[in-house]
C-alpha cells in the first residue's frame, strides 16, 4: 500500500491535449475561402454587367453616329458626282488642255458653294501628280488611284489642311468620257458642319471616337466624343463609302480571376457564397454536437493515455490485446474516401464542334462566321494549348494580321490557350514574320498567328508553331482529333501579357544589314499588316521609301494582297515608273511573301529571285543545300549546281518547306508563291520583309540597275500561277485521278505534290491548293511554241478526266 501511495504521489499529472480535427479545420478554411471567392465573383459580375450595359449603349450610339455621318457625306458625294456628269462641265473639261483645268475648277466651285477648294486632274493620276507624291499627299494619291481603278467615287477621307490645323472632308469623283476615266475632280469641304452635328453625343460615357482607318492601333483619331479614355478593344462601326469609323470602348471591369463575364461570374459568386455559408454553418453546428458529446464522456482518453497504451503495446505487456492496440489521432478515418482525381481533361469539343475542312496541309483556314467563329477559335486554342502542355511547354506568343475578324478570333484563341494553363504573350497586330521572330527572341518556341494570308477578306485562319517547328500535315489533323475527342488539358488559367516587339525586330535586321548606297523604292503592302512596319524597316536599312497602300485596312479596298497575281502589281509598276524608283516591292496580307517589279515594269517571279539569293548565299556557304518547291522553273537547279550548291525540289507549303530545311540543314529555301526562308544570317522562317532587305543589299552591292541585274539570270517563257476553282474537296479528288490516269509521253514525272511533267524544252504542273478549293497550274518553256505544246498536253489529259473544266489557258 505504501508503495502504491508513493507511486500515486509521484505519478505525473495527466493533461488532456486535443489536436484540432484536420477535416473540420479544412472545412472551415474552405468555407471562408469560398465566401471570399463568392464575393469577388459577385463584384466581378456586377462590374461586367455594368460594362456590358455601357458597351451596348455605346454600340447603339456608334451605329447612330455612323448613319448621320454617312448620310451627310453621301449627300455631298452625290452632288459632286452629279456635277462631273453635267454636259456643261464635261464640255469645259474637254476644251481645256492637259494639266490646265482652271475653267473646270471654277465651275466646280460655283456649283458646290460649300467647297473650300477644288482640283481637277487628268488621268492617269501618277502622271498628273508627278514625281513628288509626298508634297501632293500620299492619302490624296490613294483616293485618286481608287477612283481611277473603280470608275466611281473614292471612299471619303478627312485630311488636315496643309497650311494649318483645320480638318477637311475630301471627296473624289472620276470624270468619265465615253466610259473611260479621263480625269478626276477632288473637292475639300469644311469639317465644321459635321462637328456640329456630332455635338449631341459629346460627353457620352465611355470612349467614343471618330477615327480614320479600321485598324485601331493605326487609326487616326479625328474627334473625341466620349467623356472617358480607355484602351480600345477593337469595337468599331464603319461609315459606309468612307475610310471613317466610330470606335468605342469601355473601361475594363474589375477582373481578378477568370471568368470575368457577367453571367458566369455572378453564377459562380452565388454558388460560392451558398457553399461557403453552408460549410461554415455546418462547422458551427458540428462543434456544438462534439462539445455535448465530450461533456457526456468524462473518461475520454488523453493523449498521454494513448501514448502510454502505444508504449505498452510496443513493449508487449502481458494481458493486453495487441490486435486492437493502435494510436488513432482525432479526425483520422480508416474508411476515408480515395483522394480526388488529379487534373484531367475538359470535354467541351466534339466531332461537330468545328469543320474538318478547315484543317489543311499546313495551317487552319476557314470562312469567317461560317466555318470559322470565335467559339471555333477557342476550341482550336484549347487543342493547341493542350498539345503545348503535353510536350512540356507553357508559354505561347500570339499575334494577328489586319483583318477585321482578327480581334474576335484572337480573343477566342487566347481564352482557349489560357484554359489549358498556357501563359500567353500577345504582341498585337504584326506581320507573321514578326511573330516567328518573337518565338525566338522571347525563347518560347511556340506561337500562333491569326491570319488569312493572301486570301479574300472573309477568310481567316491560324499558322501554328510548337517547339520551334511549324505544325503541318498529320499534326494539323491531330489538333482536329483533339477537338473531336475533347482531349483538352484543364488547368488553372494561364496569364496574358502584351509586349511590343517590333522595335527589336527592326533593330535586329538593321543592325546586320545596310545597303551600300541609298536606293529609292516604292512599297505596296496591299493594305495588309506589313504596311504598318515595312516603310520604317526599309528606311532604317538606308532606303528612300515611298509607301503605296501601306495603311492597314482589312477590307483591302485597293487590290487583293497577293503579289503572285500580276494584276495586283499594276499600280506598283506605274508608281515605280513615274517616280523613277530603283525597285518596287510588294507584300501579301501578312508579310511573309515578297513580290518585285523593276523600273521597266518586269515582274520578277520568285523562282528567279531565288536564283539571285542562292548565288549570293553559296558564295559564303559552298556546298549548301538549297530547297525549292515544285512550282519553280527547271532553270533554277542548274544555277544552284553551277554555284556549287545542292538543289532539292520539295512540296509546296511554308510548313513543309521549313520541315525539309531542318531535315537537310539547308541554308536557303524558296517557293514560287514568294516565300523565302533564310537560315544564313537569319532564323530559317519565311519572311518577306527580310527577303526584301536581302534583295536590296544584293542590288546595291552589285552596282547595277535592277533590270540589268535580273537580265543576267536565265529566263524562258512562263506563266504565273494559274488557278481553277472547284468545289470544296473536289480539287484533291481530281488530283488523285489525274496522277493515276494522265499519260504524258516523253516527260519525267514527279508526283511529290500533284503532278509535274518535265520535258527537255519545258515543263508543266497541276496540283491541289492547300489554302483554297482550287487547282494550281504553272507552265514554263524555252519559247512560245514549246510552251503551247506543254499546255496542250496538259489540257488534253485534264479534259479527258473532267470535260467540263474551264481552263485559263
Amino acid at each position: 500500500m505504501a508503495t502504491n501511495a508513493a507511486n500515486s504521489k509521484t505519478a505525473p499529472r495527466q493533461v488532456t491535449i486535443r489536436l484540432p480535427n484536420p477535416q473540420a479545420l479544412l472545412s472551415t478554411v474552405l468555407g471562408v475561402l469560398l465566401l471570399l471567392l463568392g464575393l469577388i465573383y459577385l463584384r466581378q459580375g456586377w462590374d461586367a454587367w455594368r460594362a456590358d450595359s455601357l458597351r451596348s449603349e455605346l454600340a447603339g450610339q456608334a451605329e447612330a453616329l455612323a448613319g448621320i455621318i454617312s448620310e451627310r457625306i453621301s449627300s455631298h458625294q452625290a452632288s459632286l458626282d452629279r456635277v462631273v456628269t453635267e454636259r456643261d462641265f464635261l464640255e469645259t473639261f474637254a476644251s481645256e488642255g492637259m494639266g490646265t483645268h482652271a475653267g473646270s475648277k471654277q465651275r466646280l466651285m460655283a456649283l458646290l458653294p460649300e467647297a473650300l477648294s477644288a482640283e481637277v486632274l487628268d488621268a492617269p493620276v501618277l502622271e498628273s501628280v508627278g514625281a513628288d507624291l509626298a508634297d501632293f499627299g500620299y492619302a490624296r494619291v490613294e483616293m485618286l488611284l481608287q477612283s481611277e481603278r473603280s470608275q466611281k467615287g473614292a471612299d471619303a477621307q478627312i485630311h488636315r489642311a496643309p497650311d494649318g490645323d483645320d480638318l477637311r472632308v475630301v471627296l473624289v469623283s472620276p470624270i468619265l468620257v465615253a466610259g473611260t476615266v479621263a480625269g478626276h475632280a477632288m473637292v475639300e469641304l469644311p469639317y465644321g458642319p459635321l462637328r456640329t452635328a456630332l455635338n449631341d453625343w459629346r460627353g457620352s460615357s465611355g470612349t467614343l471616337d471618330l477615327v480614320q482607318g479600321t485598324e485601331i492601333q493605326d487609326a487616326l483619331v479625328i474627334d473625341k466624343l466620349g467623356s472617358e479614355r480607355s484602351a480600345f478593344d477593337g469595337s468599331i462601326v464603319t461609315v459606309p463609302r468612307t475610310r471613317l469609323a466610330i470606335a468605342y470602348s469601355v473601361p475594363p471591369p474589375f477582373a481578378l480571376i477568370a471568368p470575368s463575364s457577367a453571367i458566369p461570374a455572378s453564377v459562380l459568386g452565388v454558388i460560392g457564397l451558398l457553399i461557403g455559408v453552408t460549410l461554415v454553418a455546418l462547422r458551427a453546428q458540428l462543434k456544438k454536437v462534439l462539445n455535448r458529446a465530450r461533456e457526456a464522456t468524462p473518461d475520454e482518453p488523453t493523449l498521454a493515455d494513448s501514448l502510454g497504451a502505444a508504449g505498452s503495446v510496443a513493449g508487449g505487456s502481458p494481458g493486453k490485446d495487441v490486435t486492437k492496440a493502435a494510436v488513432s489521432l482525432p479526425g483520422e478515418d480508416q474508411d476515408r474516401p480515395p483522394p480526388p482525381p488529379g487534373k484531367g481533361a475538359k470535354k467541351t469539343g466534339g466531332a461537330g464542334s468545328v469543320e474538318r475542312s478547315m484543317f489543311r496541309a499546313y495551317d487552319i483556314r476557314g470562312i469567317v462566321d461560317e466555318s470559322l467563329t470565335e467559339s471555333a477559335a477557342e476550341l482550336i486554342g484549347q487543342a493547341i494549348g493542350s498539345e503545348i502542355r503535353d510536350r512540356g511547354m507553357g508559354e505561347v506568343v500570339v499575334a494577328r494580321d489586319g483583318r477585321l475578324s482578327g480581334p474576335d478570333l484572337i480573343a477566342g484563341l487566347i481564352e482557349g490557350l489560357r484554359s489549358t494553363g498556357c501563359d500567353v504573350i500577345d504582341i498585337g497586330a504584326v506581320p507573321t514574320p514578326v511573330l516567328y521572330f518573337a518565338t525566338h527572341e522571347l525563347n518560347t518556341g511556340c506561337g500562333v498567328m491569326v491570319t488569312g494570308s493572301h486570301n479574300p477578306p472573309n477568310y481567316n485562319g491560324f499558322k501554328i508553331m510548337i517547339g520551334g517547328e511549324t505544325v503541318a500535315e498529320e499534326r494539323i489533323q491531330g489538333l482536329y482529333a483533339r477537338i473531336a475527342e475533347s482531349r483538352f488539358v484543364k488547368d488553372v488559367p494561364g496569364g496574358v501579357q502584351q509586349i511590343d516587339i517590333v522595335d527589336r525586330y527592326i533593330e535586329r535586321i538593321a543592325g546586320d544589314l545596310q545597303v551600300e548606297f541609298p536606293l529609292k523604292i516604292v512599297i505596296d503592302a496591299g493594305n495588309g499588316i506589313a504596311g504598318a512596319i515595312a516603310p520604317r524597316l526599309f528606311e532604317e536599312i538606308g532606303c528612300e521609301v515611298t509607301p503605296l497602300y501601306c495603311d492597314v485596312d482589312g477590307n483591302f479596298p485597293n487590290h487583293h494582297p497577293d503579289p503572285s497575281d500580276p494584276k495586283n502589281m499594276r499600280d506598283l509598276g506605274m508608281a515605280v515608273k513615274q517616280l523613277e524608283a530603283d525597285l518596287g516591292i510588294a507584300f501579301d496580307g501578312d508579310g511573309d511573301r515578297l513580290g518585285v517589279i523593276t523600273p521597266q515594269g518586269e515582274i520578277v517571279f520568285a523562282d528567279r529571285l531565288l536564283m539571285l539569293f542562292a548565288s549570293d548565299v553559296l558564295t559564303r556557304n559552298p556546298g549548301a543545300t538549297i530547297i525549292y518547291d515544285v512550282k519553280c522553273t527547271g532553270r533554277l537547279a542548274p544555277i544552284i549546281l553551277t554555284h556549287g550548291g545542292s538543289p532539292v525540289m520539295w512540296k509546296t507549303g511554308h510548313s513543309l518547306i521549313k520541315a525539309r530545311m531542318r531535315e537537310l540543314d539547308a541554308a536557303l529555301a524558296g517557293e514560287m508563291s514568294g516565300h523565302f526562308f533564310f537560315k544564313e544570317r537569319w532564323y530559317g522562317f519565311d519572311d518577306g520583309l527580310y527577303a526584301g532587305c536581302r534583295l536590296l543589299e544584293i542590288l546595291a552591292s552589285s552596282g547595277q540597275e535592277a533590270d540589268e541585274l535580273f537580265s543576267t539570270l536565265p529566263k524562258g517563257v512562263s506563266t504565273p500561277e494559274l488557278k481553277v476553282e472547284t468545289a470544296e474537296g473536289e480539287h484533291y479528288r481530281f488530283i488523285s485521278r489525274f496522277v493515276e490516269k494522265a499519260r504524258l509521253d516523253g516527260a519525267r514525272i514527279t508526283t511529290i505534290d500533284g503532278l509535274r511533267a518535265d520535258w527537255e524544252d519545258g515543263w508543266g504542273l497541276v496540283r491541289a491548293s492547300n489554302t483554297t478549293p482550287s487547282l494550281v497550274l504553272r507552265f514554263d518553256a524555252d519559247d512560245e511554241p514549246s510552251l503551247r505544246r506543254v499546255q496542250e498536253a496538259f489540257r488534253e489529259q485534264i479534259l479527258a478526266i473532267d470535260p467540263g473544266m474551264n481552263l485559263p489557258f
